[in-house]
């Protein structure tokens, strides 16, 4: 039961930097589509607020914590599910709203929200949930990992290009309009040829565990959706905001959370291989339900 926590996935500073440079430029094109007058207006809806941040940095990684002691997966999986869970939602789940008929501009403020958040959350509970289990906590023990180095990378890969983002928008709306339909897709499509390459150079290694952890990604993915929708419920939101919940909640940012494995973590096997696989079933299990409540408003 050892091994899996000794395996590395083998990625070189080339990639490491080409995925620092995607994720950044993914931030900086959402950051073009959001003005100050979004966030004013979220903060106009405190309700929408409380639950899309409750939802993502409070209750999924409580549960995800329930989850992992109630299971006990390996320790790097373990910690690999931590990760996930302390990432903000990722830009793809603007998309998947369009799509849905959700609430659009909801999901880009809680987006950028969230991403401002994430730059004190995302280390915070990482950290904490990974410090509060056990055998995760020894990992943690062992790369020495500190508080302000996540920080600081958090801040980097997505605060900045954030500002940056929106303050380009501020001077020049049109041209930040034309910039943002070429980045996004453009982005994108450089991150999913980062993923498949990390899989295609480590096939060997997918192809040995990946059974260890496709239950739990679909399940641990599946009570994401669940937890969005239910409180979204509780709160007696709107059809088109619990769409919006939903989806936030059920696609998180696992670029960042594989950016940071890569770098902290030297590639770690369960933690890269779960993280991984993650940001490629959360595509599929987003467009179907996208798909499914297209047709209903």
């Amino acid at each position: 039961m050892v091994e899996l926590d000794q395996v590395k996935i083998n990625f070189d500073h080339t990639g490491l930097w080409v995925l620092n440079i995607a994720l950044a430029i993914i931030m900086f094109g959402v950051a073009l589509g959001i003005t100050l007058d979004d966030f004013k207006q979220l903060l106009k809806a405190p309700k929408l607020l409380m639950v899309g941040v409750v939802t993502q940095f409070v209750l999924l990684p409580f549960l995800t914590y329930i989850l992992i002691i109630m299971i006990e997966p390996h320790p790097s999986i373990a910690l690999g599910m931590f990760m996930v869970a302390a990432c903000p939602g990722g830009n793809i789940s603007n998309f998947m709203t369009h799509l849905a008929k959700g609430n659009t501009a909801l999901s880009v403020s809680l987006t950028a929200f969230a991403t401002l958040l994430a730059v004190i959350m995302t280390p915070f509970n990482f950290q904490f949930y990974g410090g509060l289990y056990q055998p995760t906590g020894q990992l943690l023990h062992l790369v020495e990992l500190h508080f302000f180095d996540l920080f600081k990378l958090v801040v980097l890969i997505l605060g900045i290009p954030l500002v940056l983002g929106m303050y380009y928008r501020r001077k020049n709306e049109s041209g930040a309009r034309r910039l943002s339909k070429f980045l996004k897709p453009f982005s994108i499509v450089v991150f999913g040829f980062i993923v498949v390459l990390a899989f295609a150079r480590n096939m060997d290694v997918f192809n040995l565990y990946i059974h260890r952890v496709f239950v739990l990604t679909v399940t641990h993915n599946f009570i994401a959706f669940v937890l969005g929708f239910m409180v979204a419920h509780l709160f007696n939101l709107s059809l088109q905001n619990r769409k919006t919940i939903t989806l936030e909640t059920g696609i998180q940012n696992s670029g960042l959370g594989l950016l940071l494995i890569f770098t902290f973590f030297d590639g770690l096997g369960g933690m890269a291989i779960i993280t991984a696989f993650w940001g490629i079933w959360h595509i599929i299990s987003g467009l179907v339900i996208a798909s499914l409540w297209a047709r209903k408003t």
